[in-house]
């Protein structure tokens, strides 16, 4: 569906959810069994495997409004957990587990994840980390770019606010999200470049395929990227939320963002081409510090005090919250957030 940005656009999300043991809470590989129990409510597509076998992959249908991402998130979060519970397990969503060591864990034995474990060898095996990631309806493919060009200075935004991987190994590593430490080691993770439309996209893409580096565009990672599997603009950047009210919170500025980006784009006002270095080096600082410090305003060459940068994201996507009547609800949720703290510092204290 192609809407315009005032009718709202379509959103959907993708979850990856941690497999525990209920008693140890360990990792616990039964995927395949939880599925399967699943899938007796659940269509095949919603619910599926993951690189690990102690990963569960949720994925929503097409939502019109937040009303109804918190009605899928309930619905399925809920059939997982039951089925969960069913195996003597637990499900549990932050974007890495605590403790449990990635030797452990063994893959999903599928032809794509094994052909990942082949190539990619070590980076795989120690890859054991949970994302949000956020789909926003959008069919023409010159426009999804001009988008997601707009999204390059507010991710690492993104990632403060989502921030829920501070434990690895048994350790506090220092990090609000180690998670993004872990998948940044991998080539075609990261920031995306600025891109002059939708050619210029493919013709990197196809770049990458033709010299041998990639055996498909499904293997291109970036933070956010034009979804080469359905009509949409994806943001990967935000680690996999506890709470349904913050993975709410998130996909509604993610919509928001993205309809003030179209009205920026449809009345000229041109996105800034921010060097990737940059934008890389700021999902870094957005890792290491959440909400605790300075968050890097990229497009204003300045560092700002966390919470204000958080504001001034909220601010810019005021005009498409109150379109979508989610003003009340978002800006309640991230004055929560920055008042109380993200899942980094939950999971702390």
């Amino acid at each position: 569906m192609n809407l315009s940005a005032a009718d709202g656009l379509t959103v959907g999300f993708e979850e990856e959810l941690q497999l525990v043991h209920a008693q140890s809470h360990s990792l616990q590989p039964d995927a395949s069994t939880v599925l399967d129990s699943a899938r007796d409510e659940l269509r095949s597509h919603e619910a599926v495997h993951e690189l690990r076998l102690s990963q569960i992959e949720t994925v929503s249908p097409v939502c019109h409004s937040l009303d109804e991402v918190a009605a899928q998130l309930c619905r399925l979060r809920g059939e997982v957990v039951q089925a969960a519970r069913a195996e003597g397990n637990r499900i549990v969503s932050a974007g890495t587990h605590p403790f449990s060591r990635w030797q452990d864990q063994p893959f999903t034995p599928k032809d794509r994840y094994q052909e990942i474990k082949e190539e990619y060898q070590q980076l795989a095996r120690e890859q054991v980390i949970f994302g949000l990631h956020i789909h926003v309806g959008i069919e023409d493919r010159d426009v999804a770019v001009q988008v997601l060009n707009r999204f390059r200075p507010w991710l690492c935004v993104l990632l403060a606010l989502s921030a829920n991987s501070p434990f690895w190994n048994g350790r506090d590593t220092g990090y609000s999200s180690y998670r993004t430490e872990l998948w940044s080691r991998w080539p075609l993770s990261g920031a995306p470049a600025y891109f002059e439309s939708f050619s210029d996209y493919q013709n990197t893409c196809q770049a990458l395929v033709d010299c041998g580096l990639l055996e498909d565009v499904t293997k291109i990672y970036w933070d956010a990227r034009v979804s080469s599997n359905v009509p949409t603009v994806e943001i990967r950047i935000c680690d996999a939320c506890t709470r349904v009210e913050d993975v709410v919170m998130l996909t509604g500025l993610v919509r928001a963002l993205a309809e003030v980006a179209l009205t920026d784009h449809h009345e000229g006002r041109p996105a800034a081409a921010i060097p990737q270095e940059v934008l890389c080096a700021a999902s870094w600082h957005a890792a290491r510090y959440g909400l605790q410090d300075t968050l890097p305003d990229v497009a204003a060459r300045k560092a700002s005090p966390a919470h204000e940068l958080v504001q001034k994201m909220l601010d810019h996507a005021r005009p498409a919250l109150e379109r979508n009547d989610d003003w009340p609800q978002v800006s309640r949720l991230v004055d929560k957030t920055l008042t109380n703290g993200n899942g980094v510092q939950r999971q702390r204290e």
